[in-house]
């Protein structure tokens, strides 16, 4: 039975003589194995703690000598042995829960004197040097001489960046290291993203610069990345749109998007309160949704997409009159923040639900509704605006939904006012 964990042993006599414990532990593997004694020529069980400055080890016999148990915070991989003799505690913490548990469980049986035959005993010998380094946090693999194709990565990583290596794909072993926080892709050749990425429940910066992705999953979009991504670069890749569900990414604060082919944002976008930076260059865009009014950016980077010019005469009409039965529940829903999910109502009524328009008068449209695009200066969303073109232009196109013939008419009319003036 072995355990990778830091550990510090405290001696509990130090206070008698007015001294402190560190109160910091090391590295450390923490072994219960037999020991032969060479006097008595008997096998006793000792715990063993091995440090990168005692690779040797400092035994401590067990039958019988364990005084306490501290377990309260074990779920979090902590826990304290208390020794008779000598008097001190061993302190155990940064540990897999798990594995922690069940070192424990061989130290209380080795107390007691159970039968060792039923004991996971390890051979009580000098550990390797790499065994009590410290976890590694960061490690970065650019180039694909340097990839490990033999060797795990280290569980401990919290960043890792793997760029210039040609993966086609996501390799699985990335998708075990739980405690990652940064995952670097760039500069590869990956085409599609597994849903397991969403299970990365620390993950707050993903970068796939310069790939080959064409879609961005609606599975991620609902994974745990909800509450934890804040960091998202998918330029220079292939993408033609993203998914409605990608306005659930509410803790976003960074997105890059420039160099696809993208040929509109997310409906919802305005979604993304904590939105500070955007760029979106080099697209293939025409126009803005009309939510793009909600954002409050920081930075905004619009250039070099094919915006049209707004003409509010210009326009698409989806309506019928009366208006179907259908549309006038749905706006009713929407309206009145009736609860609604595919558990009450079908799928396809729930997607549309989600996709509802607001009108300039407030209320809300779903299927039938006069559309048209109206210029905005992006100064009114974004603190820093880089030129939307060569003419140094800070105005884009913006969709405006009315959910009546007489909205339109209104808006046209104050239009011609404002013309007028």
């Amino acid at each position: 039975m072995k355990l990778q964990c830091d550990v510090e042993v405290v001696n509990r006599m130090l206070p008698s003589f007015g001294m402190k414990s560190r109160g910091k532990g090391v590295r450390a593997v923490v072994s219960i194995g037999k020991h032969l004694d060479k006097s008595s020529q008997r096998s006793t069980i000792y715990m063993m703690i091995c440090t990168a400055k005692d690779r040797t080890g400092s035994k401590y016999k067990l039958r019988g000598n364990i005084e306490k148990f501290f377990t309260w915070f074990v779920e979090e991989g902590k826990a304290t042995v208390r020794l008779k003799e000598p008097a001190v505690d061993i302190c155990l913490s940064k540990a897999d829960a798990n594995s922690l548990k069940n070192f424990l469980s061989a130290a209380r049986l080795a107390d007691r004197g159970s039968d060792t035959s039923s004991l996971p005993l390890s051979t009580l010998t000098p550990v390797r040097a790499r065994d009590v380094e410290q976890p590694k946090k960061k490690l970065s693999v650019l180039s694909k001489k340097d990839y490990p194709l033999t060797s795990n990565f280290p569980y401990s990583l919290e960043q890792l960046q793997v760029s210039y290596c040609k993966l086609s794909r996501v390799d699985m072993r990335m998708l075990s290291l739980k405690a990652l926080r940064r995952l670097d892709l760039s500069n590869n050749h990956i085409k599609k993203l597994p849903a397991t990425i969403g299970d990365l429940s620390c993950l707050s910066e993903l970068i796939l610069h310069n790939n080959h992705l064409e879609a961005f999953s609606e599975a991620l979009c609902l994974s745990t990345l909800q509450q934890t991504l804040q960091v998202l670069d998918l330029s220079q890749n292939r993408l033609q749109s993203l998914p409605t569900q990608f306005c659930q990414l509410r803790e976003l604060m960074n997105l890059k998007l420039e160099d696809n082919k993208l040929v509109g944002l997310p409906f919802q976008i305005g979604r993304l309160s904590k939105l500070r930076f955007l760029s979106a260059a080099h697209n293939e865009l025409t126009v803005l949704p009309a939510d793009f009014f909600k954002l409050s950016l920081e930075n905004l980077d619009l250039f070099g997409n094919p915006f049209i010019q707004p003409n509010p005469l210009d326009h698409s009409m989806q309506l019928a009159f009366p208006l179907p039965l259908q549309e006038i529940a749905s706006r009713a829903v929407a309206s009145l923040r009736i609860p609604y999910g595919p558990h009450l109502i079908p799928a396809h009524l729930c997607g549309d639900l989600e996709a509802a328009k607001t009108c300039e008068c407030g209320r809300v449209c779903i299927n039938f509704f006069v559309k048209t695009a109206v210029s905005m200066n992006l100064h009114q969303v974004s603190h820093t605006v880089v030129l939307v073109d060569d003419m140094g232009g800070t105005d884009a196109p913006v969709q405006q939904h009315f959910c009546s013939l007489s909205c339109y008419s209104a808006f046209l009319d104050s239009c011609v006012q404002r013309g007028l003036r």
